[in-house]
């Protein structure tokens, strides 16, 4: 129930009124996905491409821009969508992101999870942008951008055919069918270890009372 009161949280937040990003409280709770708008610069010499991300079958990667709003409350990861990268092949040159002061809107949801830590930040080990890693962790990204204010969260921007991203936004959580599905698959491992103990307990009396 509290996975399905969050789907349905997320997929109202794209129809609900829009609220501006600088007004929002910064320690929203974790169901809350508000729909925002704010008004700032991209920096568009510091990008990351969050890596292995899953859309339909095929392997791609989401576009992770850095936003630097106009009221200077810190800057601001940006989801900008997915696009195909097969393994194996040089995807093709991203769109630039928009220059000068533009006015975003989306979806303002936590950092997703995911991704396997192994072998250190992968982002003190690259020289050029934009940076390639698994996951995106906000120490690791604040130090990586030269400290500074960063919001704890980011902006899954509203879809546009023409961006050349697919945005199809979902909340990283086990969907509840799946909930439902393992609880199913253990409730019937017990109801099984159940009757096996009675019945090898009534054998086990019925040979004692023969003998």
């Amino acid at each position: 129930e509290e996975k399905e009161q969050l789907l349905a949280s997320f997929a109202a937040a794209a129809a609900g009124a829009t609220a501006d990003l600088a007004t929002l409280p910064p320690d929203l709770p974790a169901e809350r996905y508000p729909h925002v708008s704010v008004r700032g610069h991209y920096l568009p010499e510091r990008s990351y491409l969050l890596d292995e991300q899953i859309r339909e079958s095929r392997v791609g990667r989401m576009a992770i821009a850095v936003f630097a709003p106009a009221d200077g409350s810190g800057r601001l990861l940006v989801n900008r969508g997915w696009f195909e990268a097969r393994p194996g092949t040089t995807p093709a040159p991203l769109p630039p992101v928009p220059e000068g002061d533009i006015e975003l809107h989306g979806i303002y949801a936590p950092l997703p999870g995911g991704g396997l830590r192994v072998g250190g930040n992968a982002l003190e080990q690259q020289s050029t942008w934009p940076k390639l890693t698994l996951f995106l962790d906000l120490p690791a990204l604040q130090a990586d951008l030269g400290g500074g204010a960063l919001r704890p969260r980011l902006l899954l921007l509203d879809p546009d055919p023409s961006s050349g991203f697919v945005r199809t936004w979902t909340p990283a959580v086990m969907p509840p069918a799946k909930h439902r599905g393992y609880a199913f698959q253990w409730f019937s491992f017990a109801f099984a270890a159940i009757v096996i103990f009675v019945v090898l307990h009534w054998r086990k009396e019925n040979k004692e009372n023969k003998a």
